[in-house]
């Protein structure tokens, strides 16, 4: 029988950086026992190196446990001449899993809020949909923890996130739909009572949309 490979501890990531490295090697066991479990033996030649892969990969795929978004939204910026209209950053790309199979649901985020006196760098909104996206997921709890974190920290006048998202659990298991699209929102403020405000978020989208077509 072939020797455990070692494993890999010096991997430069946010998340398997706080584990012991009795931490992953007892993960990377798990992963064996997974192959094992498929019928297939962890020790030849294509997959000895398998388990340590997986655990980097997911403490990438995984790597927002390890991140506060707060710390992306602290520095606010005041010196915008009173600007106190819409923000929108729309098509940032998601990345998740789901929580009940583990495996990916991608698609876009649309995150757009309405300034109160403050506001915060663009590269942050994407930021937070990365640290909320790379966790395990559903894409109406996703959308919302997003949509929150930016009411908590920014207090705007509104904030919005409207999400669209492709789940692998439904496009190549179970039901077997490919071309189905899931979209899920969350408004705070005035985008929730001001239906003009609503109707503005939603040009802009389109028009974003018939821009990049």
């Amino acid at each position: 029988m072939s020797p455990k490979p070692a494993s890999r501890t010096n991997v430069p990531d946010t998340f398997l950086a706080s584990r012991t490295p009795e931490q992953i090697q007892e993960a990377e066991d798990h992963v064996r026992g997974m192959l094992k479990f498929l019928s297939e033996d962890p020790n030849r030649e294509g997959l000895l190196e398998t388990p340590a892969r997986v655990v980097r990969a997911w403490g990438e795929h995984f790597s927002g446990y390890a991140l506060d978004p707060a710390e992306y939204l602290a520095k606010t910026f005041e010196e915008v001449e009173g600007y106190d209209e819409l923000v929108l950053v729309s098509d940032i790309e998601v990345f998740s899993h789901c929580e009940h199979h583990i495996v990916p649901f991608v698609g876009k985020a649309h995150v757009a809020y309405i300034p109160n006196g403050r506001v915060v760098g663009l590269s942050k909104l994407a930021r937070v949909v990365d640290v909320y996206a790379k966790r395990l997921q559903v894409q109406e709890k996703l959308t919302k923890q997003i949509a929150d974190a930016l009411q908590l920290h920014l207090a705007p006048q509104g904030v919005a996130v409207i999400m669209q998202c492709q789940h692998f659990c439904m496009c190549y298991r179970g039901v077997k739909k490919p071309g189905s699209w899931t979209t899920t929102s969350k408004l705070h403020g005035l985008f929730l009572v001001d239906s003009a405000a609503r109707m503005e978020l939603l040009t802009l989208i389109g028009m974003k949309r018939e821009i990049g077509a």
